[in-house]
């Protein structure tokens, strides 16, 4: 060998070497979203029936935000905003897509670049394991949109256990790397939890961003028999089965923390964890002691259960009492990842980490603002103060510091406030756009297998027109 040669050699190794020392210090950034979760419906929020020790454990090792938003009362819309940056009402995504591979309408629009394309650029491995829901043909499924490795259903909803696969929304075939699996798990919330710790296992050399949200404890609800027995002394049967779902979804997320763990990667991995929106009562959830549920933009639908851990540079046992919004996950990952924020078009993300940490004092939002049904509701947070207008009613203000319950309407007594927050809402509402898919009403919502939300597309293949 000639010592050029050798030189070279050993700058090369130097350089693959300095590459990935730049790797390491990168975080993993792990998104956990749990579907249709009660506010109460955990044990690091109170509740003495929710069985949630890997829960609990995960509040203890970082931040629980106690006024941890979502920003839309239903599944689709309020990833659309989680995964952009941008509150989907800018893009037009505001309603849940129909479940149809022919209907190139019916997704997250193309417009819009999600956070796994940016991480991506930026050198992390990308891997969604779960649900989907923002659309059904090829342009609009994970592995189009920046995900390295995927592994779940794409609709809105899905059987748990002893499904036959065929061409209906919530017995559809699991997909793995883009192609339908004919495998049927014991239960499908314990086999998102091993898949994401072999995806956590198979990664453990370079950075990467893992998208797990489960379709737990979303109806239909059907918990193995020996963890519905665990909660034997529950009288409710409907509430019963809600808890056998949410301590499988625990055990679940346990088996992921455990992989980083044992990986060694605890550490460097930053996770969030929240509820996609609040919790369907009538399904067995608990709100308490917030006003309405699921599909209202009053506390209950909108306020969740809400985790941010990384032991590395957050406070461990803390809580966080600000308002934070699931969409500031774009901002975060993109800080954190050392991507800068795009600059191209209007983004409504917090990098939340220096607010977590103590480091800035200031709230991470000056309000927070929300918009459904076809323009005909709308709420915002301002310091203490929410104020809800639904449809042609009159608004109602309520300061939510005193009175999360949203039981006083104070709105006679602050008319300067009520004008003010509404004349931001108006301000606001002309930022945004019209929906640009008709989707499925809130009132229609898929609540479980013969929901409204369930378009056959007999022998249609998620993501192959084929």
């Amino acid at each position: 060998m000639s010592m050029r040669t050798h030189i070279l050699r050993l700058i090369a190794l130097w350089l693959c070497g300095a590459a990935l020392s730049h790797a390491a210090d990168k975080p993993n950034i792990l998104v956990i979203v749990s579907d249709d979760q009660g506010y109460a419906d955990a044990g690091f929020q109170g509740s003495k029936q929710s069985v949630t020790p890997h829960l609990d454990a995960l509040a203890k090792s970082g931040v629980r935000c106690t006024s941890g938003y979502v920003t839309f009362p239903v599944c689709s819309p309020s990833r659309a905003g989680m995964l952009t940056g941008r509150h989907q009402s800018r893009f037009g995504h505001e309603n849940n897509p129909v479940y149809d591979p022919l209907d190139e309408k019916e997704g997250l629009p193309l417009t819009e670049k999600l956070l796994p394309q940016f991480l991506k650029d930026a050198g992390y491995r990308t891997g969604w394991i779960g649900k989907w829901h923002l659309g059904s043909a090829p342009a609009f499924v994970p592995w189009a949109r920046g995900f390295d490795e995927s592994f779940g259903f794409i609709g809105g909803g899905h059987r748990f256990t002893g499904w036959q696969p065929n061409g209906r929304q919530y017995t559809l075939p699991l997909i793995r790397g883009g192609k339908d699996i004919s495998d049927v798990p014991t239960h499908l919330t314990t086999a998102f939890g091993e898949e994401a710790a072999g995806f956590i296992r198979r990664n453990k050399e370079k950075p990467w961003m893992l998208y797990l949200p489960f379709n737990a404890p979303h109806t239909p609800h059907e918990p193995s028999a020996e963890r519905l027995e665990k909660f034997s002394q529950i009288e409710n049967p409907q509430r019963r089965r809600y808890l056998a779902q949410i301590s499988l979804l625990d055990d679940a997320i346990g088996v992921v923390t455990a992989a980083l763990s044992e990986t060694g990667q605890r550490e460097r991995t930053l996770i969030f964890f929240f509820s996609d929106n609040g919790g369907h009562t009538p399904s067995g959830s608990d709100n308490n002691p917030l006003r309405a549920m699921k599909g209202t933009l009053y506390e209950g639908g909108v306020r969740v259960p809400f985790l941010v851990s990384w032991p590395a540079k957050l406070p461990v046992g803390a809580t966080f009492d600000q308002p934070v919004s699931s969409i500031d996950v774009f901002a975060t990952a993109l800080a954190v990842a050392g991507v800068a924020m795009p600059a191209d078009r209007k983004y409504d993300s917090v990098n939340i980490v220096p607010h977590l940490s103590g480091e800035v004092k200031t709230p991470p939002h000056e309000r927070l603002m929300w918009r459904m049904s076809k323009k005909q509701s709308f709420a915002i947070r301002e310091g203490k103060w929410k104020l809800v207008r639904n449809g042609d009613g009159a608004p109602e203000l309520f300061d939510v510091e005193s009175d999360v319950a949203e039981s006083k309407n104070v709105a006679a007594d602050n008319a300067d406030i009520a004008d003010r927050m509404i004349a931001a809402l108006e301000a606001w509402n002309k930022e945004l756009i019209e929906p640009v898919f008709p989707g499925s009403s809130v009132k229609n919502e898929d609540w479980g297998p013969g929901g409204a939300n369930q378009k056959n597309a007999p022998n249609k293949k998620p993501g192959n027109k084929e």
